[in-house]
């Protein structure tokens, strides 16, 4: 079976929205570009920061993320001339320039993350780095058919948004990533991906992203269906080049 990359998504402000692309030029040993370039930390974390500036990467407990209040994962948006537009089904739309109005974004976050039980939204920070889960400059790759597979087990749909991931690619077999480790994909004529670690899943999987609220305990419906909380594969880009979905997906 022939398999394609079905979407390329990117996210600004990490646990906060998301955006399709409809191409993206990737470099050797560089995340996806603009992936997870902000992120809001909340008050009890800004004794990491560098004077006014995040100089390193820290894990995802020292910022506002979907694990700790559900809200956050139906925000929705990216960029747009110039600014990032963010909607969510119970606020009305934001449109702010991330580098200069980062107090209108901190105000409108917080009756989303007021239920997290943590310290408020205290500062939008931009990385040095990609802000993801991990350290290393990855990109995730998921699968649709596994999606399809999973929801046909959990008995409901599920969607690609809850996972936040920056690759989807149709016409694998379900699950088939999770024996890729160590191997290699060429995505259209030139992009070769080399497959590294599977993703684990946390709670932030259980929120339906339409609405913010809990629908399902997904990383323990993974663990009773498949003896595991994984779902996609992590990759380093070896060689780069520009990407569109549609293009060919070939296991090296």
């Amino acid at each position: 079976m022939t398999a394609l990359l079905g979407h390329i998504f990117r996210y600004p402000v990490k646990s906060a929205g998301g955006e399709s692309l409809d191409r993206v030029a990737l470099t050797p040993d560089r995340p996806l570009p603009g992936d997870r370039r902000f992120a809001v930390m909340h008050g009890d974390a800004l004794h990491h920061l560098d004077g006014e500036a995040l100089r390193r990467w820290l894990p995802k407990a020292a910022f506002l993320r979907g694990a700790a209040a559900g809200s956050l994962q139906a925000i929705t948006g990216g960029w747009r001339d110039g600014l990032l537009v963010l909607s969510h089904p119970d606020l009305p739309d934001l449109a702010f320039d991330p580098l200069r109005d980062q107090a209108a974004l901190l105000a409108w976050l917080a009756p989303l993350w007021a239920d997290s039980g943590k310290a408020p939204p205290a500062r939008l920070v931009e990385g040095v780095q990609a802000l993801t889960d991990v350290s290393d400059p990855w990109v995730s790759v998921l699968s649709l058919s596994s999606l399809r597979a999973l929801e046909e087990a959990v008995g409901q749909p599920l969607g690609t948004h809850r996972f936040r991931g920056n690759l989807w690619i149709g016409g694998w077999e379900a699950f088939a990533e999770h024996d890729m480790q160590l191997h290699r994909i060429r995505i259209g004529d030139t992009v070769e991906l080399a497959l590294t670690r599977r993703i684990g899943r946390c709670a932030a999987t259980c929120i339906d992203t339409a609405t913010g609220r809990f629908d399902i305990d997904l990383p323990a419906a993974l663990e009773k269906r498949f003896w595991h909380r994984d779902f996609g594969i992590y990759a380093r880009v070896a060689v780069g080049g520009t990407i569109r979905p549609g293009d060919k997906v070939t296991v090296l």
